[in-house]
């Protein structure tokens, strides 16, 4: 009885929250937007844990992969490399952001800068702490090349955002480009890269080639070239053909994600590959935006996509910490499986699964540490929610256009 009459006045809590949260967003907010964006996130950083071992050997720590011992666990790499998404969705975000503020008569500068801020504002924590950390590491005795396979471990999430922000940068040349050009630039980089022997080092042009194809794909969909589901039905499976082609005939690796060892990376650079799978998975995120949106009507759904969404940045920036984190202290009971051992079984699987409760709760202690960094100071007592606050600015912009 006393259990339940302690859950009662939580459970009322959070439905008195979740219900604020819902009626200061604006109206007209597209939630199947907010809704892509997080699940590409959580997608990205749950991907992160299944598939990066940390293993002890002797005195020092190497990075291993179960991908390299159980290929067959390649299709984990399908469901959770979701990055395309999130370009699908910052194209479309951005190019909306950009005309709206030309429509307001805020000039490029200012937007620019808002934007930016806005993703590398949690970036100088996370820099700093792990200097910090890699010089005490290294005064201290520590194997170098454990520090430098932490360091590349916890920084590597950087790569992104330096991708997207010189995307965001050049918004306004890309408003009008067609997905077509990009991919047609992997394409004929793929071709000679793999069909004629060329330079390893061209590979890098579709660095910003093929994240340039979901990136205009979103571009298309503020233009309003991507409405309907029928067009979220052809790029679904014209991308799963294509890439299912790629990788039985053409030699390209079945995963998604890099595997230790490979000779050849989907990811580190784009391949053809990668890129005609994420044409699928924008395929799929645009023919799920109707039934999101409908799922999104319910309060407690949206505040939990909306509260994800303002800590996105420090989610993303601090994931690999919290997996690190909790590798570091399980070394203090020994070996432990699941996170210490050789990823090359399935019982190492089942314990990774029981370790991702540890990592999210870990990752609960980077984001209740560094939010700051994005939400700004924690609010004093009696103020509403950053959320609320959030979505309510929203809602009085929306409000003083409509006016205008």
């Amino acid at each position: 009885m006393r259990d339940r009459s302690t859950r009662a006045p939580l459970r009322d809590a959070l439905r008195t929250a979740a219900h604020r949260i819902d009626s200061a967003t604006p109206a007209g907010r597209d939630r199947a937007v907010d809704a892509l964006r997080a699940l590409a996130i959580l997608g990205v950083v749950l991907g992160h844990w299944l598939v990066t071992a940390l293993v002890a050997d002797g005195g020092a720590l190497r990075t291993a992969s179960p991908l390299h011992f159980m290929p067959w666990l390649a299709p984990i790499s399908w469901v959770f490399q979701t990055l395309s998404v999130f370009f699908l969705v910052g194209g479309h975000t951005a190019t909306r952001s950009l005309a709206s503020a030309r429509a307001r008569g805020v000039a490029y500068g200012p937007w620019l800068r808002s934007r930016v801020t806005r993703l590398f504002g949690p970036v100088a924590a996370v820099v700093l702490l792990w200097t910090v950390a890699a010089c005490s590491l290294l005064v201290g005795g520590a194997d170098a090349g454990t520090v430098h396979t932490l360091v590349k471990l916890a920084l590597s999430p950087l790569w992104f955002l330096l991708v997207f922000a010189a995307l965001t940068a050049a918004t306004p040349l890309l408003t009008r480009l067609n997905p077509l050009w990009p991919l047609a630039v992997v394409l004929h980089v793929d071709l000679i890269r793999f069909g004629f022997g060329g330079p390893s080092w061209l590979g890098w042009t579709n660095l910003a080639a093929g994240w340039l194809v979901p990136y205009t794909l979103g571009a298309a969909w503020t233009r309003g070239e991507l409405e309907g589901r029928r067009v979220g039905w052809v790029l679904l499976a014209a991308g799963a053909a294509a890439t299912a082609g790629l990788v039985v005939w053409a030699g390209y690796p079945a995963s998604m994600v890099g595997v230790p060892g490979a000779p050849v990376s989907n990811l580190d650079p784009p391949t053809l590959a990668a890129v005609t799978f994420g044409l699928a998975q924008c395929g799929l995120a645009l023919v799920l935006r109707e039934p999101l949106r409908r799922a999104l009507r319910r309060p407690l759904a949206w505040a939990a996509v909306a509260l994800v969404n303002l800590s996105a940045m420090t989610i993303f920036l601090w994931h690999q910490t919290a997996l690190m984190a909790t590798t570091a202290t399980g070394l203090l009971a020994g070996r432990l499986p699941g996170l210490h051992t050789v990823p090359d079984g399935p019982s190492w699987v089942a314990a990774r699964l029981v370790w991702l409760p540890v990592f999210a709760l870990a990752l609960a202690l980077c984001w209740s540490a560094f939010r700051v960094h994005e939400q700004g100071p924690r609010r004093p007592r009696g103020r509403r929610s950053r959320v609320v606050a959030v979505h309510r600015s929203g809602r009085a912009r929306a409000e003083a256009a409509d006016r205008a």
